[in-house]
């Protein structure tokens, strides 16, 4: 797929007209594969996005923008005009409009929902009664429902109609709309006419709570044994599904979104959006990096007797403060993943602290050995080995003691550990190295 989109990328930009343009979209429209047209458009410079986009036959622009990122589908929707917004909004549902409402002037939004049914307008309504962290913020309203007592017959009834994708149970509900089981399709077909779905139904299919994080849904959703989960209100009431197509969109967004944001970035960021706006975006932590930079230095500072003295430690100092980084890096992504995925808990986390300081310890050990070895003939000196490989031990031990308590502090104060966990890291090895290899030379060498 890469080498693929490659060659479509290379293919449109060195392209010498539009022509190329609409043979290569046309080639992927007519494949109906709108996730790898999006691809194609966000891997676009932006004018060439927005002359590819002019061969984007209609029917499938809809499916093609809710593919895009928020960024990259800002900037076509920005310069699309009312006609074509109008057009794309024929026959759009709510879920869709939910995707769409975060990149569209609320004057759009209003008008798409002119042009919805009733249905549509009160399904959407009810999407924005929760916050877009929420399920029921991105339930999917496309679903099998019958009633309680209904029977074999009544479903097979059901399946000749249009099944909606990823389905592959029947929710059942009582005269109130409160959902009470699931039959699995499979279950229904062969069964004898007559019966009861109840008495078909899978005790293993647990509904979601609309109130419930998105994240938590999906998880749930990824380990079940369906395709799809019945999502409920507060009170029970059925309101929609997640299936797992959605599960793994979100699943593969909050993972995407930690490792852009270990950066200080946005997962939702166009490759090519204006240099103000990604320089803006990226600033703000080079400037808390700034100062965590400033307050390394200022511990060195205090030093500088002793550094002019012994030339020998100011050379040796990047490797003091490397070797911490590595190390309190390693422990703080093992614990950003277990934190991810609920590992980490309060029952757990002295064992880990346990296991990660032990870890520490033997690679310090073994590291202050190593180095103090090469220091020493490098140096020609046994007592800079001997600090240096002091310095050496004492830092990967704190790195690896803040690897688990940054995290784990950054939790509580509801900071997001991925986000600021290696600024605040990085500034801990610097300074813990600097002051114990320093430290220790004033002491010793001078």
């Amino acid at each position: 797929m890469a080498e693929e989109l490659n060659e479509l990328v290379d293919n449109v930009v060195n392209a010498e007209d539009t022509e190329e343009y609409g043979k290569v979209i046309n080639q992927l429209v007519a494949a109906n594969d709108p996730e790898e047209i999006a691809l194609l458009l966000e891997s676009l410079p932006v004018v060439q996005r927005l002359s590819a986009w002019e061969h984007v036959r209609q029917p499938a622009r809809l499916a093609i923008l809710l593919a895009m990122r928020h960024d990259a589908r800002e900037t076509i929707i920005r310069e699309a005009s009312t006609q074509e917004l109008d057009e794309i909004f024929q026959g759009i549902e709510a879920e869709d409009l939910v995707e769409l409402a975060e990149t569209l002037p609320n004057r759009m939004v209003d008008r798409a929902l002119a042009v919805m049914d009733a249905k549509q307008r009160d399904l959407f309504k009810d999407a924005l009664q929760y916050s877009d962290d929420c399920a029921g913020h991105w339930a999917n309203y496309r679903l099998l429902v019958l009633p309680v007592n209904a029977k074999v017959r009544d479903a097979l009834r059901l399946l000749r109609r249009e099944i909606p994708d990823h389905a592959d149970t029947i929710f059942l509900v009582n005269r109130m709309g409160y959902f009470t089981s699931a039959v699995e399709i499979s279950a229904v077909i062969g069964s004898p006419e007559h019966i009861n779905l109840i008495e078909l139904a899978d005790e293993d299919c647990v509904a979601i709570d609309g109130n419930e994080k998105v994240l938590d849904a999906a998880l749930k959703v990824e380990k079940s044994n369906f395709s799809a989960l019945p999502m409920v209100d507060a009170q029970g009431k059925l309101i929609g599904r997640m299936d797992l197509r959605t599960a793994c969109e979100v699943i593969r967004e909050h993972y995407e979104g930690q490792l852009m944001a270990s950066a200080g970035m946005d997962e939702e960021e166009d490759l090519f959006s204006p240099v103000i706006k990604s320089a803006r975006n990226r600033a703000v932590w080079l400037g808390i990096n700034l100062l965590t930079a400033f307050a390394a230095s200022w511990f060195i500072g205090l030093f500088e007797a002793t550094i002019q003295e012994v030339v020998a430690l100011a050379v040796l100092m990047p490797v003091v403060a490397s070797m911490g980084g590595i190390a309190g890096s390693q422990t703080l992504t093992l614990m950003i993943r277990g934190l991810a995925l609920g590992q980490v808990t309060s029952s757990n986390t002295k064992a880990l602290f346990r296991k990660e300081v032990s870890v520490g310890g033997l690679n310090g050990v073994i590291w202050a050995i190593v180095i103090g070895i090469v220091t020493y003939h490098w140096f020609d000196s046994i007592l800079i080995g001997l600090v240096i490989g002091i310095a050496i031990l004492v830092n990967i031990l704190a790195a690896a003691m803040s690897g688990i308590a940054v995290p784990l502090a950054l939790k509580k104060l509801r900071l997001d550990p991925a986000l600021s966990g290696s600024v605040v890291l990085t500034t801990v090895t610097d300074i813990v190295g600097f002051v114990a290899f320093l430290g220790l030379g004033s002491l010793i060498l001078v």
